[in-house]
C-alpha cells in the first residue's frame, strides 16, 4: 500500500510536469519499475501507459478550452499520430532501442542548444504564413514521424512535438504546448488500444496512478496558462536537459 501511495505521488509530479513541455514519463516510469517490482515488463509499460493517457487527457481538455485550437489543420496531425503510433507500437518487438540512443541524445541536445542560443524562441505566438498545402504537410509529417517514434520508442515525445510546433508553425510555448499535449494524447490512445487487447493492464495500479497523473496534469496545465511562454521556455529547457541526462546515464 505504501509503495502504491508513493507511487501515485510520483505520478502527480509527472502529470504536472509533463502537462506542460512532456518529459512526465522521466518520473512515472521509473518509478513504476521501482515500487512495483512484482509486475512485468509488458505489465509495468501498460500501466504505466494507461495512467499516462488519463492524465494526458485532462491537461489536453483543459488546453483546449482555454487555448485556441485550429481544429481543421490539426485534425492531420492527429490522424498520422494515430496511425504512426499504432505502426510504431507493432514493430516496437522488432527493434532494439538502444541501437537508437545516441542519435536521440544527439537530437535533444540540439534542440535544447537551440533553444538556448535563440533567447526568443517560443515566446512570441507569430503563426507562420503557410499556403494550406504546407501547413498539411508539415501537419501530416509532424503526427506521423513522432507518433511513430512515440509507439516505437518514446522519450521525449512532448518535448519534440512542442519544439515541432514551435519551429514549423511559429507558436509560442503556450500554443504549442497545448496543440501537443493533444496529439500525445492521440498517440497514447493508440498504443493503450495495443496494450489492452492483449491484456496487460494491471488496473488495480493503473486506476490509482491514473487518478494522480491527472491531478497532476489539471495543476501544470492551470500553472502553464497562468504563467505563460516565459515561464514553460524555462521548464522546457529543464526537461530537455533531464531526458539528455537520464537517457545518456541508461545508455552507458
Amino acid at each position: 500500500m505504501l509503495s502504491l501511495l508513493l507511487l501515485c505521488c510520483f505520478a502527480f509530479m509527472a502529470g504536472f510536469v509533463d502537462a506542460m513541455v512532456g518529459g512526465g514519463g522521466l518520473i512515472q516510469l521509473p518509478a513504476m519499475f521501482i515500487l512495483q517490482p512484482q509486475l512485468g515488463l509488458a505489465q509495468t509499460l501498460a500501466s504505466n501507459k494507461t495512467a499516462s493517457f488519463f492524465g494526458t487527457s485532462v491537461s489536453a481538455i483543459k488546453f483546449a478550452r482555454k487555448v485556441p485550437i485550429n481544429w481543421s489543420y490539426l485534425t492531420p496531425a492527429i490522424i498520422a499520430a494515430f496511425v504512426g503510433a499504432f505502426s510504431g507500437a507493432l514493430l516496437v518487438s522488432y527493434v532494439h532501442k538502444e541501437q537508437f540512443m545516441p542519435v536521440i541524445i544527439t537530437v535533444l541536445l540540439l534542440v535544447l542548444l537551440y533553444t538556448v542560443i535563440k533567447r526568443n524562441f517560443g515566446l512570441l505566438h507569430d503563426a507562420k504564413s503557410l499556403s494550406n498545402r504546407q501547413y498539411y504537410a508539415y501537419a501530416i509529417a509532424t503526427g506521423a514521424i513522432i507518433g511513430f517514434y512515440d509507439g516505437l520508442i518514446g522519450p521525449g515525445t512532448g518535448s519534440f512535438l512542442v519544439f515541432a510546433f514551435i519551429t514549423l508553425f511559429g507558436f509560442d510555448f503556450l500554443n504549442a504546448s497545448a496543440n501537443a499535449k493533444i496529439i500525445n494524447c492521440i498517440t497514447n490512445i493508440s498504443a493503450l488500444l495495443f496494450f489492452f487487447f492483449k491484456g496487460h493492464i494491471v488496473w488495480a495500479i493503473a486506476v490509482p496512478v491514473g487518478l494522480a497523473n491527472m491531478l497532476g496534469n489539471y495543476a501544470g496545465a492551470h500553472m502553464a496558462l497562468k504563467k505563460g511562454s516565459g515561464f514553460i521556455r524555462v521548464f522546457f529547457i529543464v526537461v530537455v536537459l533531464a531526458l539528455i541526462i537520464k537517457l545518456s546515464y541508461d545508455y552507458m
